[in-house]
């Protein structure tokens, strides 16, 4: 039997950073090219209608973040706590199974690479820059 082991575990963390951008990125870009439409629909769930830009900026530039490995702490926890707004305003009342699982795993991963950071392969911003 063969086996594979990651030389790195910088790869891990490149690998969880793509597969949050990909969600992140394409969730926020999809609610700021029909930010009407959202800001109804947080208004129709009792919300403030300017929260829809808010998610939808923080989920954009929080997937940006992620990918570039940049501003990882708080990227994480900005993300981390759009899953908290997301389950427990929406999904909660459908249970874990087909309700809040996926948001919960999001949650999970966005805490992780916030405690854990970007790993080697990500942008090396100069000192100046990081936060």
């Amino acid at each position: 039997m063969m086996k594979f082991k990651c030389a790195t575990p910088d790869a891990g963390l490149l690998s969880v950073r793509i597969g949050l951008a990909s969600v992140f990125i394409t969730h926020g870009a999809m609610k700021l090219a029909s930010i009407a439409g959202v800001m109804a629909m947080f208004e129709k769930m009792g919300m403030p209608a300017w929260l829809g830009v808010v998610v939808g900026l923080v989920e954009l530039l929080g997937g940006v973040a992620m990918l570039l490995g940049v501003y990882m702490k708080y990227a994480g926890y900005a993300l981390a706590a759009v899953m908290v707004g997301a389950i427990l305003a929406v999904k909660w009342k459908m249970g874990f199974v087909s309700g809040w699982e996926f948001d919960f795993v999001l949650l999970a991963s966005a805490l992780g690479m916030a405690w854990m950071g970007a790993g080697e392969y990500s942008v090396k911003l100069p000192e100046k820059m990081k936060a």
